[in-house]
């Protein structure tokens, strides 16, 4: 199957998003499209999969003119897509939302046997065999939702799969389990559109790579005909700099102690200590309990074991707002959920944690918000036409940013970071890891979860290593590979570069 997009165009309301885009698949080809935030790349895909309707331009599927009006019709000409923000239903089971609307029946009623039966082939094809069929959607992680969504996009038997960011919360071991389903879908014909921020992953899968920049199309390369820095010219027009900024400065004194940290089930004997101006990175596979130490420290989760002190005083934090006070911020890895309030402006939700800053006898400062607010964007490069947009019109990494945002109008003690960078294009990536080490030289500690070890390398001080809720090594950065990581993630032995104090 060939798909060719010929002079795309897109407008909504007096913002065009995108004008005169060019984009050609063929069969048995992993496609990379790549572009910054808002550049237009989920935008296009939407289009070829029926969520929206070109305002100019035309479809060819086989060198055939086609009308996508609809993600039926779109289903019924062999595309399918799994979208950057997940689409299941919180209340429906696993199965039913992996069939939702092409039940299986019998004399007229739901063959709910044969439904378990299909979706327990289709989620061991993806490697999520631990997955009950009869879950509820909404009771799984974000990262096992993913490889939900991914089954449910190989059940369509689609000759087009366009993945829009898959990895952006799955581990390193099922991201290794999508690409050998990737290259068996491509080995069978299956085109695949492969839409990514993480550029290892590019020039690991893909043959070919189209760029987006501003809603232009820009370019078209065979992978084995480019690099890294040719990409990254693409994408931003500019030489991008360091990839991953180095900080100058020392930590200082013990800011953050954590000391044999429990919750109800998941994470047990966790001790830790972060100092001010110091980067801890934590690792480890799906599952390991990296996101529940610090939904523990903010008072998501309920503490039910160990001690924290903070700057040498106990803490005891039993709420969100209790950790706020105390100086803690949180950029949650889940932004539509529950980082951000979507029927809201980007301005509302930039300053909805510390309002009180800019209120005087009950009375919010309208002009000192927006000042506040128009600094943030014009720092952290938010892709927006006004900071009275809604932030549901975002772009998903735009989206992150004004997460990330919240916590800069009024930095706190200790920062938790969790997947900071997920769904953030190459440039704002460098952008925020600035950021994050301009937080740092002003004496936040920074407790950083993240899926890349790559980035985990590149941006801590010391690395944290869990495995199936316990730590299994501590270690100075420096020095330390992805295979020590790896290692004591998989619950090896792992000989530690520096055991931290």
């Amino acid at each position: 199957m060939e798909v060719l997009m010929q002079g795309i165009g897109k407008a909504f309301g007096p913002v065009r998003v995108l004008e005169g885009v060019d984009f050609h698949i063929s069969a048995g080809e992993i496609h990379a499209l790549m572009g910054e935030n808002g550049a237009g790349k989920s935008t296009l895909m939407k289009i070829l999969c029926g969520v929206y309707q070109a305002d100019a331009g035309k479809i060819l599927i086989d060198g055939s003119a086609a009308q996508i009006r609809n993600t039926v019709e779109a289903e019924h000409a062999g595309i399918a897509i799994i979208h950057q923000e997940l689409n299941l239903i919180p209340q429906l089971t696993v199965m039913e939302n992996l069939f939702l609307g092409r039940e299986p029946s019998r004399f007229g009623i739901v063959d709910n046997a044969k439904m378990r039966g299909e979706a327990r082939k289709w989620l061991d094809m993806v490697g999520a065999r631990d997955i009950d069929p009869q879950t509820e959607a909404g009771q799984l992680s974000i990262g096992r939702q993913q490889l939900v969504e991914i089954a449910k996009a190989l059940s369509l038997d689609a000759r087009v799969v366009v993945m829009d960011e898959p990895t952006a919360a799955l581990t390193n071991r099922e991201i290794d389990t999508l690409f050998e389903i990737m290259l068996s879908l491509k080995a069978r014909g299956v085109a695949i559109v492969y839409v990514s921020h993480r550029m290892e992953e590019i020039f690991r899968i893909c043959d070919k790579i189209s760029v987006l920049r501003d809603g232009h199309f820009v370019g078209e390369r065979a992978i084995k005909d480019t690099g890294f820095d040719e990409i990254v010219r693409l994408m931003v027009g500019r030489e991008l700099g360091e990839r991953f900024p180095k900080r100058q400065h020392k930590p200082g004194a013990v800011r953050l102690q954590v000391k044999d940290l429990a919750d109800h089930g998941n994470i047990a004997g966790v001790s830790f200590d972060v100092r001010a101006g110091e980067v801890l990175g934590i690792a480890g596979l799906m599952g390991a309990g990296r996101s529940e130490i610090l939904r523990t420290l903010f008072g998501a989760n309920r503490k039910t074991g160990g001690t924290v002190t903070l700057d040498g005083k106990p803490l005891e934090v039993r709420d969100a707002s209790g950790a706020i006070a105390a100086g803690i911020g949180f950029v949650t890895e889940d932004r539509k959920g529950q980082g951000l309030v979507l029927g809201m402006s980007v301005r509302e939700n930039a300053t909805l944690v510390h309002l009180d800053s800019y209120a005087s006898f009950g009375f919010v400062d309208s002009k000192a918000e927006r000042q506040a607010v128009d600094g943030l964007i014009e720092q952290l490069r938010v892709r927006t036409r006004d900071a009275e947009l809604d932030v549901k019109s975002l772009s998903g990494g735009n989206q992150q940013k004004v997460v990330f945002a919240k916590w800069l109008a009024r930095p706190p003690k200790v920062l938790l970071l969790d997947e900071p960078t997920r769904g953030v294009d190459v440039g704002g990536k460098a952008e925020i890891y600035t950021i994050i080490n301009q937080l740092a030289e002003r004496g936040v500690a920074i407790v950083m979860v993240s899926s890349e070890l790559p980035e985990v390398l590149a941006m801590s001080d010391r690395i944290l290593v869990m495995h199936q809720g316990r730590q299994s090594g501590l270690f100075d950065a420096e020095g330390a590979t992805q295979e020590l990581i790896m290692t004591a993630a998989a619950g090896g032995i792992a000989t530690p570069v520096s055991v931290a104090a």
